[in-house]
């Protein structure tokens, strides 16, 4: 039986300044797989020159986009597991080492990481219905962990521009066990590379919007079932 294989996902654009020592860091405790986001800047030659297996987007695609490829490539590379973080350094990469540790050494199949704030207010809105919903703190922090055959189920990461949240929320959805891990990090100073402020506000909130429609449609699918058996 083939031993179990980490993979690091890490999505770029425009991260040159300090993508390669965020790959040093990571590669402490597994391969580094970055996707470069068509960055017009030396991210995926400082990702290749730090050790990173460098993937790059011929046009940019977005975050989910650009993280849909990673999945792609880890599994096609045949890891059986994957955390996901951010180039930027806001994420302390001595922290794969905790998630790695509860997905290969004591089986959880998702880790969830928690930050110490949230950044927008769409970000507090959501948090608050998918903490009521499924009991998760932080929903939309860049760092979680995967047991890959959740990707597997879910025939791939993202299909609905879901800011990071689908694979994780569908998972809890159809039962996978969950932990959360809080995480922490340099904050970055300048805005992120892969949405502006009211972007990204408007896209959480569309993505809140679709995760409250999928729940509304089991719940009613769920009664309707009920009812059938009376």
């Amino acid at each position: 039986m083939d031993r179990p294989r980490l993979a690091i996902l890490i999505p770029a654009f425009r991260e040159a300044a300090t993508i390669g020592k965020v790959v040093a860091a990571a590669r402490e405790h597994g391969d580094v797989i970055v996707v470069d986001d068509a960055s017009p800047d030396a991210t995926a030659e400082q990702a290749a020159a730090a050790g990173a297996i460098v993937v790059r987007n011929e046009r940019n695609r977005g975050y989910d986009g650009t993280l849909n490829r990673a999945f792609e490539e880890a599994v096609k590379r045949g890891y059986t597991h994957a955390v996901t973080m951010d180039a930027d350094g806001e994420h302390d990469p001595a922290l794969v080492g905790t998630f790695k540790t509860l997905l290969m050494g004591d089986g959880v199949a998702l880790v969830l990481g928690v930050r110490p704030r949230k950044q927008r207010f769409a970000e507090i809105v959501m948090g608050l219905y998918v903490r009521l919903r499924f009991g998760v703190a932080d929903i939309l922090c860049g760092m979680k962990g995967y047991d890959l055959k959740l990707a597997v189920a879910n025939d791939g990461f993202d299909h609905t521009n879901s800011i990071g949240t689908e694979l994780a929320i569908n998972s809890l959805r159809r039962g996978a066990g969950l932990r959360q891990v809080p995480v922490s990090g340099t904050r970055r100073q300048d805005a992120p590379r892969f949405d502006r402020l009211i972007r990204a506000n408007l896209r959480i909130f569309a993505a809140l919007g679709h995760i409250i429609r999928d729940d509304a449609k089991h719940l009613f699918g769920f009664a309707h079932r009920r009812a059938m058996k009376r």
